[in-house]
């Protein structure tokens, strides 16, 4: 693992405030962070931004750039399918 700082977060079936915990962290050090997710964990990556958009509002967090696309991924039984995914951007507002 480098000791460079990460400044994505990738979204899966973890407690919905493990990625809000792991998301404020990065943003303590970053003045912008990734939140990403693809498939059924879309919904919960969003849960994520605004929880720290709305939560966190006196801090000076907001969302910025929003990604949509989807993935061209092979099933266990060899077929092509395309995954929805989502890219959300939270940031330090300039003070």
């Amino acid at each position: 693992m480098s000791s460079e700082t990460r400044d994505t977060v990738f979204i899966g079936k973890k407690p919905l405030m493990a990625y809000v915990t792991s998301t404020l962290i990065q943003l303590a050090n970053l003045p912008s962070v990734n939140i990403k997710a693809r498939g059924l964990s879309i919904g919960r990556a969003v849960d994520v931004a605004q929880i720290i958009a709305r939560k966190t509002e006196n801090a000076g967090y907001s969302i910025g750039e929003i990604k949509i696309g989807s993935e061209s991924l092979e099933s266990q039984d060899g077929r092509t399918r395309n995954v929805s995914t989502i890219e959300i951007e939270v940031k330090k507002n300039a003070s």
